[in-house]
């Protein structure tokens, strides 16, 4: 069924059978929202409001808690600025930030949620470049050490799908190859 469906058909029913079931094995609506350009992601929301009667946003919301609810709800609530323009001063404070964040273990922060959730996909990396070039290590090995806890790990790969999206689905097509990762 999903061959036939239009790509934001396709993305709506992917997110909407996400948010029944979201877990740690199934991210679906993570890669949505932030693999997507802001107007693909706008069509598959449209489309989810004309199938289902509800927005993606309500269904999150009701169907998450806790710090998943708090950063899921605005990374799908956004319409991130697709361009390329980056301002440096903005991505040197905001690193400057996450780090702070990083260093106290304040992952729900909604600093750091708002950097991550509504910045551009261009401004993101500057910050994390900046990130990584001003303290030495990038911000995924920050969280490397508290990866068994199920939010860090859907913080990494909010991380990762914005900033490296053809990297992280690799790691998730090589886990799913060896019957780690998806069933």
């Amino acid at each position: 069924m999903l061959w036939t469906l239009e790509p934001a058909e396709k993305d709506a029913y992917l997110a909407k059978e996400s948010t029944k079931m979201f877990t740690k094995d199934n991210w679906v609506l993570v890669e949505i929202a932030c693999t997507r350009s802001s107007l693909e992601f706008f069509r598959a929301k449209q489309a989810y409001q004309v199938g289902y009667k509800t927005s993606i946003e309500e269904d999150v919301a009701y169907h998450t808690s806790g710090g998943v609810r708090k950063l899921l709800v605005p990374l799908v609530s956004t319409f991130r600025y697709d361009g390329d323009e980056v301002n440096m001063m903005i991505a040197k404070s905001e690193a400057k930030i996450l780090h702070e964040k990083m260093e106290a273990k304040d992952y729900n922060d909604g600093d750091l949620i708002r950097i991550l959730t509504t910045r551009s996909k261009a401004q993101i990396s500057a910050t994390l470049n900046h990130f990584k070039n001003k303290f030495g290590t990038s911000i995924t090995k920050y969280l490397k050490e508290d990866s068994d806890n199920e939010y860090v790990q859907l913080l990494k790969a909010v991380i990762k799908c914005l900033t490296y999206p053809e990297k992280y689905f690799e790691k998730v097509l090589r886990q799913a190859i060896n019957k780690m990762g998806i069933n």
